[in-house]
């Protein structure tokens, strides 16, 4: 099977050019693909418990550990002691953070707004759906993984 013949080189493709086209409107504000998504998903009023971003975003939180001490020392967000669990840290976007929210949040509408002119409705709830169908055979996949992993583990402790 060739490369251009296989679902996950088109989606990765495409996330790629997508990534690269925000990455050049946001390099001109200091911003990233990755910093602009976490900032579009903090709540701009309440903040957002620092454990929640991540899967918000479908990553590990590790994954974005460096980019929230990039965005705090940038002036982006601060962090305050969850009231409730002292254990958490919510964040929160201050004034800067806010303007970059906005900004990302039009690169987005206009982004979606150029694919709606050249796609119909109905195309588009057909993508979603496929898309929707990948994501249940990819965690069909990853159940059936982690099962044959135990089950090899199981066998090598006999």
């Amino acid at each position: 099977m060739k490369r251009e013949e296989t679902v996950d080189y088109h989606i990765k493709a495409t996330w790629h050019a997508i990534a690269r086209m925000y990455n050049s409107g946001a390099g001109k504000f200091g911003l990233s693909v990755a910093t602009g998504y976490i900032l579009l998903n903090i709540d701009s009023e309440q903040g957002t418990p620092s454990t929640k971003i991540a899967p918000l975003l479908g990553l590990e939180a590790r994954s974005i550990t460096r980019s929230l001490k990039n965005l705090e020392e940038e002036g982006y967000i601060y962090k305050l002691q969850d009231e409730k669990d002292k254990r958490f840290f919510r964040i929160f976007l201050t004034n800067k953070g806010k303007q970059a929210r906005e900004l990302s949040r039009k690169g987005v509408i206009r982004f979606n707004e150029a694919v709606q002119t050249l796609v119909s409705k109905e195309q588009l709830e057909q993508f979603f759906a496929v898309i929707q169908t990948i994501n249940q055979v990819i965690e069909q996949q990853s159940l059936q993984l982690e099962a044959e992993q135990q089950e090899e583990a199981y066998l090598m402790l006999k």
